[in-house]
């Protein structure tokens, strides 16, 4: 008997293996899918289902590509915004043996209307489940966000509540398997511990805590959540069926001539922060490898091309994996050798970095023509922001950009300087060029005063 986890990185996401009796079920798997495959054959075991939690809003779906490789049935929930063309629907008492195990369904719609979790029962201990996989619904430490359908805010947070309560009645001895960990975007309190227990989020996850439905209710409503542009794209994705990732994960190593001759919708230069700063391409967007998941569907758009600047080759190739996930994999190639480049003669741009003294003198003696422009998301603001500062979303520079002057002035901050990087990096792509970032940012001014 086994239960595998397999963690895709950068989206946080958590897809899992359970396999007993030669037959193994996939649960939300990923995209580039034939590490399922692999791993169930060194098993022994033969994939017969395929269960999906709910329709994907933050990467593609493998189910249809891996029901392809293996021929498994595809189970998904009802009541979706559209017909799911590669799979069954499966509803509230379902049950499915897989060897000595059993699934049982459990409609669980809030996060979104088709949204399922799936009991684990094994039946040589058939007093009550051992786990359950809960999802988007139910996390460690947080729950799912439900702002998938504004124009239904509050029922759709009733029916989280609702189905709450219906995955915690399967008992406290139940372990927990949500689809995602810390650091997704369908959640922004989950612990950084991927491990517990239906009786432990019971006493301990602080969204299970509210007196009363109307509390809960009255709580989801007033969050604040972002939804990136590439959303929309994962939604039609999940519902048709996404295509198979590359073969081959590593873009194209362009030449530093070829480089030029390239005409791309977007340089992105996935290299640290620090390093971006201190020299890079012309034209070129900054997208840490580690921040790529977050903020690339926020800039790029389905179906315009990238060429990719890196540090080394497997920069590169975990760049365009990260990529490739959220479909955004229209990659004409990749560079490497920045400083060489620039040993070359090839002219580099830089973005200077502030202290905290340079910032506080600027706010003191209210330089015009200046402005400090604030990235965090709004609830990092309103737990404490510099007096004086403008706010934007760092995503939302997507568009905005457009409202301010190209010939002020901008400090951009965040909560240390990783994402004022990135938005200083995209306006420099948009033509701005009186940039620099506050290094340290909220962090550094906390420490300065207190």
């Amino acid at each position: 008997m086994l239960l595998e986890k397999i963690k895709t990185s950068g989206l946080s996401h958590l897809s899992y293996l359970i396999g007993s009796g030669g037959k193994a079920a996939i649960i939300d798997p990923r995209r580039d899918c034939e590490c399922y495959v692999e791993m169930a054959r060194a098993e022994g075991l033969e994939i017969t289902h395929i269960f999906e939690t709910h329709r994907n809003e933050d990467l593609v779906s493998g189910a249809p590509i891996l029901r392809d490789l293996t021929g498994a049935r595809v189970l998904h929930g009802p009541n979706s915004v559209g017909t799911v063309e590669y799979a069954e629907t499966a509803h509230q008492g379902d049950e499915f043996e897989i060897g000595q195990l059993k699934i049982r369904v459990l409609e669980t719609p809030g996060h979104t209307d088709d949204h399922l979790a799936f009991v684990l029962h094994d039946t040589a201990y058939p007093d009550g489940p051992v786990g359950v996989f809960t999802g988007d619904a139910l996390f460690v430490g947080d729950v799912g966000r439900t702002d998938f359908y504004p124009e239904r805010k509050r029922e759709v947070a009733g029916l989280l509540y609702d189905s709450l309560h219906k995955i915690l009645d399967l008992g406290d001895q139940v372990i927990l398997y949500p689809a995602h960990g810390a650091g997704s975007v369908c959640g922004s309190g989950m612990a950084e511990r991927e491990f517990s227990t239906l009786g432990h989020e019971r006493a301990n996850n602080p969204r299970l805590q509210f007196e009363s439905r109307d509390a809960f209710i009255d709580f989801k409503v007033e969050e604040n959540h972002y939804q990136p542009p590439y959303f929309r794209l994962m939604e039609r994705l999940n519902l048709e069926g996404g295509e198979p990732a590359p073969r081959v994960m590593r873009p194209r190593r362009l030449s530093l001539s070829e480089l030029g001759n390239i005409d791309a919708d977007h340089l992105v230069d996935v290299r640290e922060p620090l390093a971006f700063a201190s020299g890079h391409l012309p034209g070129a967007m900054n997208l840490p490898v580690g921040m790529i998941s977050a903020f690339a569907g926020w800039f790029i758009r389905e179906g315009e091309s990238v060429v990719l600047v890196a540090s080394d080759e497997d920069q590169l190739a975990a760049a365009m994996t990260h990529l490739v996930r959220i479909a955004l994999d229209n990659i004409q190639g990749g560079y490497v050798g920045v400083v060489p480049a620039a040993a070359k003669g090839k002219s580099m741009r830089t973005i200077p970095m502030v202290g905290t003294d340079e910032v506080e003198r600027r706010l003191e003696s209210d330089e015009g023509g200046w402005s400090l422009l604030d990235v965090r998301d709004a609830d990092e603001r309103a737990e404490g922001a510099i007096e004086g500062s403008q706010h934007i979303y760092v995503g939302e520079l997507n568009e905005q950009y457009r409202d301010l002057d190209p010939g002020q002035h901008y400090t951009l901050m965040c909560a240390s300087g990783m994402r004022a990087t990135v938005a200083a990096g995209w306006l420099a792509s948009r033509g701005f060029e009186k940039l620099d970032v506050y290094l340290g940012s909220m962090g550094a001014w906390k420490a300065a005063h207190g």
